[in-house]
């Protein structure tokens, strides 16, 4: 097993692909493990030509369980303090919601090692951008499940709120769902993350200086961070390049991979010709 340290914090983090690649960072969102990346999407990344380095957030996974309070800053620092385990001064990062704010903080922070930038359904922590409906904001507060079986039936029952209408495979669901409970289950990490983006401020004024080559991706679907988040965070960053998902929910089924590694890889192609 491989872990990183950033202080006191160690951080689980694993590889595919070629050392000698570019290194390409998937930083996850609330609460998700780094299997949230599937080993078939990561290696899809690999096959184009990128050391792709998926990781556990501080409270999730086999990470650090932390009780100190942290903000999106520190978690940001941890994704470096990985960077730095693998050898790689500079990368092309990406980040899926609460992982699109850590990115972000990533180039605001440091923006000489980040090659380019893809936020993904996510915001720049701005009121008024970004928000979900009733019913998604219910599926992150509702109580945690007691057991294995009852982690799996919550885990396909909230991705049918959330995800994206029509790639719903709930065998494939309730599959993922056992391998998150085996692998680790610490409910409590979902409350600690969710502080660390509610205490973290806007990033708006910062990302309107930013220079760093950047893609926003966002569903048309998303009930979770409504696309308004994604449209914002792309109008305030000067360059970025904003795509639409059709169809897309607040998940990365299978459906979408091919396309969405298609995009990743031209935009860190573009942004190191």
């Amino acid at each position: 097993m491989s872990h990183a340290r950033n202080d006191e914090v160690e951080i689980y983090h694993e590889t595919f692909g070629d050392p000698a690649d570019p290194a390409l960072l998937l930083v996850n969102g609330l609460g998700s493990q780094c299997i949230s990346y599937r080993v078939e999407w990561c290696e899809q990344f690999a096959a184009e030509g990128f050391l792709v380095i998926r990781f556990d957030n501080r409270d999730v996974g086999l990470s650090s369980k932390v009780t100190a309070l942290y903000s999106l800053d520190d978690m940001a620092a941890d994704a470096f303090a990985v960077l730095d385990a693998v050898g790689a001064q500079r990368a092309h990062v990406m980040g899926v919601s609460m992982g699109g704010m850590i990115v972000q903080a990533m180039a605001i922070g440091n923006p000489a090692r980040v090659l380019s930038m893809t936020s993904v359904m996510s915001n720049t922590g701005e009121p008024g951008f970004g928000g979900g409906t009733a019913e998604a904001r219910a599926s992150l507060g509702a109580p945690p499940p007691r057991d294995r079986a009852e982690n799996i039936e919550y885990y396909v029952a909230r991705q049918h709120v959330i995800g994206s209408p029509g790639c719903w495979d709930d065998d494939r669901l309730r599959g993922i769902g056992g391998e998150l409970y085996d692998r680790c289950y610490y409910p409590e990490g979902v409350a600690h993350q969710m502080m660390a983006i509610t205490m973290s401020p806007s990033r708006d004024d910062a990302l309107r200086e930013l220079s760093v080559p950047t893609l926003v991706l966002h569903g048309d679907r998303d009930p979770l961070v409504d696309i308004s988040g994604g449209v914002h965070t792309a109008d305030v960053i000067p360059g970025a390049t904003f795509v639409v998902m059709e169809g897309m929910g607040h998940d990365y089924p299978p459906q979408y991979w091919e396309r969405w590694v298609q995009l990743v890889t031209d935009h860190a192609r573009a942004a190191t010709r």
